[in-house]
């Protein structure tokens, strides 16, 4: 069965009810409707998608996240912060917040792509997330987008550990342990690099002697190497939950 577009379907009829129930969702009303619109459409409709608010979508919520993040962990080495922060403004995380909102059923996108499974993929709510932070910056500015972040990812937040070391020196601190045979190494290759010059994706995987390698993905090649350091650290049972 088609997924129902509230904001395609008899658009002239709904497209106010619609984003009014959606500004519901976000806690947040816009003075200008058409940013809104705009942070909902996706590249695959022609004309401005939202590829551009994603971009600094993205900027703002990596501040309010490190702000938070600062706060709220004084202790906390610049490596250790890092980790956090990766943690909560990766594609999971925008993704996870989106599908909390209900942000798919309200993307305006091509048939072809919706039919294709557009509304829950992953890269794509995480994106018009982002994009939703960036129009309610440019709507309502820094204390605005702060509001909503802070609402959304209250879980993300509270998820967090209180020790939580850098993932890449835990693996290497663990296999210098005797873990692995004549202390060997990890060894990180990048797999692959996706996703437009503003907003890439890398692919790391990370092998050690007699294990499975196991990849990691981030917006930049050292979070990849992070990512894929502590999904090792959590299959191995060195860390539990992300934990040290």
């Amino acid at each position: 069965m088609a997924v129902r577009d509230p904001l395609r379907t008899d658009r002239r009829a709904h497209t106010v009810k619609a984003l009014a129930a959606l500004e519901a969702r976000l806690g947040y009303h816009f003075k200008d409707p058409e940013l809104l619109q705009r942070a909902l459409k996706h590249a695959s409709i022609a004309g401005e998608s939202n590829e551009r608010l994603e971009f600094v979508g993205d900027r703002v919520l990596g501040l309010i996240v490190a702000e938070q993040l600062y706060a709220q962990f004084p202790d906390d080495p610049e490596g250790g912060l890092a980790v956090r922060l990766n943690a909560l403004v990766r594609r999971e995380a925008c993704a996870a917040a989106a599908q909390e909102i209900g942000l798919g059923q309200y993307l305006v996108m091509a048939n072809s792509e919706s039919g294709s499974g557009g509304r829950t993929k992953a890269a794509i709510l995480a994106g018009a997330c982002e994009a939703v932070i960036a129009a309610i910056y440019f709507d309502g500015g820094f204390e605005a987008a702060r509001t909503f972040v802070t609402a959304h990812w209250e879980q993300a937040f509270q998820g967090l550990a209180p020790d939580l070391r850098d993932a890449k020196t835990s693996l290497q601190e663990w296999a210098q342990s005797g873990a692995l045979p004549s202390k060997a190494q990890p060894r990180y290759t990048m797999v692959s690099r996706e996703g437009p010059d503003h907003a890439p994706m890398f692919a790391v995987q990370v092998m050690v002697p007699e294990h499975e390698p196991e990849t990691g993905s981030g917006a930049t090649k050292r979070d990849a190497e992070q990512d894929a350091a502590r999904r090792m650290l959590m299959r191995l049972g060195v860390w539990k939950n992300g934990n040290s």
